[in-house]
């Protein structure tokens, strides 16, 4: 089964025309909603195990876990009203209900990815070695931002290939097989599939950029400001199946595989390239490291440059996403993005 967390995002004017949410007020039912990829593959196990359930209980709630097949519909949806959060990217995060107007909070810093996401060519070569060259990806992804970074690497613009094609995750295993296809740039299981074949060479993955194409759980930050137990509830149950996961808990590890559509094997193989945090410690460390800002102005800076964040303006002006000191990147007045450990935190100190 493809992975979906990187697919197409919405178009610029969808996400600029999307109003903020009233106020929100205290409540007891709460959806999320989550999509499949390796690092998001607990949130469907917490809805069929129970463990989600358990805790929403504890603090007199209900919180329904929903898988929806299209990724970028789920965050549509959440940007929409329709569920209380989402599973999503930092970059999907700010482009879409963020850059639409809807403050969002990063409730879970989950994990982020080490090595899933990958630029591969036929034959032998080097990131230089794409100039010139047509490369086939999902545009305006993660994969985009990680062909931009790795060209800046060796400096290369985009503008030094000979194109890019926007190319569905679902055609692009078949698009590797075709001769006019020189390059790809996805994400697992299909940088597995495609590195199967003998003439394919991986030249640039996110293990390259530590840190920078991170997973999370982001939610309607008035919602959360208002009901305190809910950020309690998810944090508390996501956590509980982290402490199984770290333990190697083969049953949980095999039901999140099956549902993935791999097997156990297969599974703990994206896993390896995956830096999950399966404590809340690592995660707290990793929100409030130095690093995190620089990072989010990259993704800033690709999402403008590629007019997602509007254009005639500095992009550092147009969203701004507030840290756990305080600090901000973008717009100090016009905050739309949260990195809040308060309740991972919590977690840490054994206080849910």
């Amino acid at each position: 089964m493809p992975i979906l967390r990187h697919a197409l995002i919405g178009a610029a004017a969808l996400m600029i025309s999307t109003a903020p949410l009233a106020v929100a007020q205290e409540k007891t039912d709460f959806r999320i909603a989550w999509s499949i990829y390796v690092g998001w593959m607990p949130w469907g196990y917490l809805e069929d195990s129970g463990i989600m359930d358990k805790w929403a209980e504890k603090y007199d709630i209900d919180v329904e876990i929903v898988q929806i097949n299209d990724y970028v519909e789920s965050i549509n949806q959440y940007t929409a009203g329709a569920f209380d959060g989402v599973s999503a990217t930092n970059m999907d995060t700010l482009s879409i209900p963020a850059g639409g107007g809807v403050d969002t909070t990063a409730l879970i810093v989950g994990d982020f990815s080490n090595g899933n996401d990958a630029v591969i060519v036929k034959g032998d070569g080097d990131l230089a070695s794409l100039a010139g060259k047509p490369v086939s990806l999902v545009e305006l992804s993660v994969s985009h931002y990680l062909l931009a970074r790795g060209l800046d690497s060796v400096g290369l613009k985009e503008s030094d290939l000979a194109s890019v094609i926007n190319t569905s995750d679902a055609d692009m295993i078949a698009a590797f097989a075709t001769p006019d296809v020189e390059a790809v740039v996805t994400w697992n299981p299909l940088v597995s599939s495609i590195l199967e074949d003998p003439s394919a060479t991986k030249l640039f993955d996110s293990s390259d950029i530590p840190g920078e194409i991170i997973d999370l759980m982001v939610v309607n930050t008035e919602v959360l400001e208002a009901n305190p137990n809910f950020g309690k509830a998810m944090a508390g149950a996501w956590y509980e199946v982290m402490g199984l996961m770290a333990a190697g808990d083969e049953e949980v590890l095999t039901a999140m595989a099956e549902a993935s559509g791999t097997d156990l094997a297969g599974y703990k193989a994206q896993l390896d390239s995956t830096e999950m945090f399966y404590t809340p410690a690592d995660a707290v460390e990793f929100t409030q490291s130095s690093a995190l800002p620089d990072t989010m102005v990259n993704v800033a800076e690709f999402l403008f440059d590629k007019g997602i964040l509007g254009e005639g303006a500095p992009s550092a002006d147009f969203v701004g996403i507030e840290y756990p000191d305080g600090s901000t990147t973008g717009d100090a007045g016009n905050v739309q993005f949260r990195f809040d450990t308060t309740y991972m935190q919590m977690a840490a100190d054994g206080a849910l």
